[in-house]
């Protein structure tokens, strides 16, 4: 039980529905639609538009999502691939000849096609139960009226303005400036666009004047995309995967996300006595570290789009993988051999998930990668592009290479955990490149400390961002210094270290328990 004599956050229980998110009004959008018969994939949809338009620096319909369900009355669990692809004239050959040796992340070249409105309009069809024009309503309404900037969205899109040029700038600031906490953010644009799919399912996005819109603009930008490659794109639905974690079941999307890292990580750590440690602990932090840096390179190494070629999934998924790479960490010295991982923390993605009262589950997350994706956006609907183009690489023969029609690398998972077979919790951690960490991080929270979900999710981050180790400032300044003695480069972040929500099902009762991070603006709501 935590200290009320303390600031924080109770845990939220509610018996009928409920939805975890990381702004208020998409929380109560979801609840609403729970309370006017709709089911966990209504309202997810429902909540995952709104957040579109609440958190426009984190998200939107130029982007993508991953979604595991649980189905009513169903302990199975299915996923669903709602991750775009590059357009098929993309040619990483020619990238390198231009002279890049990485991909850019702020012009055309970086955007991949919009994937989530497929997945919403498939999930809708195959599951929902309101229907469609249900669920994108509330965004239609907020996209046209208008939503008040919240103070941690603020935050970022002062952040984040400067990297929004052409069109964008036009779309998504104000007279020329960031929008400022409580300030008015319309998107009419993307308000008429949410009309038309209502009324015309996927095809209103793809095809037509609103593909053509994103289509041209992108062109105009030197962009290779084409009309064919809208009208092509197509969700998937996969097989999750999976690893046992402390009598917990840990459930994730198979690549091209990197749900596998997580799974790897946990298995790498379970070779150490973590519950024997100070949380908060210098031991901790390091052996953490350490075991991210092996894991992550080992996603570099085997992760890419499973269409394009096989992957060594197995390899990476398996104990003896993990007992190899957890013999290569010194617990009192930091291994400066490994390969500095690529990928920086991006913060911007939102995670939502939402279980009704059959206690169908939905942990869903929906992203633009960086903050306003590319920075760019399309002339006429104002809808702003995606950079997962950004996640490939220019290595010829890679897994990952730059191509036409493959999906990048993906670093949003969302994720779900089994109990004796039984669903026992939905969860998902923001943050780039850091969710893998930020995954085992809460799982050892509340596996190897026994902190209850708010707790788990409240308590100091870190995370090894390549040969950097960046801590949160609720770590005291003694383990920065313990860690730099033992050959850390240790720096306090500037700004938080990702964002959480869940919502667990106690075992015994049935009821439903919320939480929501207070490093983002949202909170968990139920009925």
């Amino acid at each position: 039980m935590r200290d009320f004599q303390s600031p924080g956050r109770s845990l939220v229980y509610a018996a009928n529905g409920m939805c975890a998110t990381s702004h208020p009004l998409a929380a109560q959008v979801a609840v609403r639609l729970l309370q006017d018969g709709g089911n966990a994939v209504d309202a997810a949809i429902a909540a995952a538009l709104v957040l579109g338009i609440c958190e426009p620096a984190m998200t939107g319909i130029g982007g993508d999502c991953f979604v595991l369900l649980k189905p009513a009355g169903d302990e199975r669990i299915v996923g669903l691939n709602g991750s775009g692809r590059a357009p098929a004239a993309l040619d990483a050959q020619k990238l390198r000849e231009a002279g890049y040796t990485a991909m850019p992340l702020n012009t055309a070249d970086a955007v991949t096609i919009p994937g989530a409105v497929d997945a919403f309009v498939r999930l809708s069809a195959d599951c929902g139960r309101l229907g469609l024009a249900a669920s994108l309503a509330p965004a239609i309404r907020y996209a046209e009226e208008g939503v008040p900037v919240a103070p941690r969205v603020a935050f970022d899109w002062a952040d984040r303005a400067d990297w929004l040029t052409g069109d964008a700038r036009r779309h998504f600031l104000l007279n020329g400036a960031p929008l400022t906490h409580g300030q008015i953010f319309r998107a009419p644009g993307q308000a008429e666009v949410l009309r038309r799919i209502a009324r015309s399912g996927r095809s209103a996005f793809y095809e037509g004047d609103v593909a053509e819109d994103m289509v041209g603009s992108l062109n105009a930008l030197g962009g290779c995309h084409t009309l064919e490659d809208f009208a092509a794109t197509a969700c998937s639905y996969v097989e999750p995967v999976s690893g046992a974690h402390n009598g917990l079941e840990l459930v994730e999307l198979p690549p091209n996300g990197q749900g596998a890292t997580a799974i790897l990580l946990a298995r790498i750590l379970s070779h150490f006595d973590i519950a024997g440690l100070d949380p908060l602990g210098w031991q901790r932090v390091h052996l953490e570290a350490e075991a991210v840096k092996l894991a992550y390179d080992a996603r570099n190494r085997f992760i890419g789009d499973p269409d394009a070629g096989p992957l060594r999934l197995e390899h990476m998924l398996s104990r003896e993988t993990a007992r190899r790479l957890a013999a290569l960490i010194d617990p009192e010295r930091v291994n400066h051999n490994i390969p500095e991982v690529a990928g920086a923390v991006h913060r911007e993605t939102v995670y939502l998930t939402v279980i009704d009262r059959d206690r169908m589950a939905v942990s869903m997350i929906y992203s633009i990668f960086n903050g306003f994706g590319s920075g760019l956006a399309s002339s006429k609907y104002g809808i702003n592009f995606q950079n997962r183009g950004g996640g490939f690489c220019l290595i010829p023969g890679h897994p990952n290479e730059a191509g036409g029609g493959k999906r990048p690398l993906h670093t949003i998972i969302p994720a779900m955990l089994q109990k004796d077979g039984r669903l026992n919790m939905t969860f998902g951690v923001m943050g780039g490149a850091y969710q893998p960490s930020g995954h085992v991080r809460f799982l050892s929270n509340l596996t190897d400390f026994g902190m209850d979900p708010q707790s788990a999710i409240d308590a100091p981050r870190s995370f090894a961002d390549g040969n950097t180790l960046l801590l949160e400032t609720g770590y005291h300044p003694e383990v920065a210094a313990a860690l730099s003695r033992i050959g850390h480069d240790v720096k306090y972040s500037t700004l938080p270290i990702g964002g959480a929500q869940s919502i667990r099902i106690d075992a015994e009762t049935g009821t439903l328990i919320g939480a929501s991070d207070p490093r983002k603006d949202g909170c968990a709501l139920g009925y």
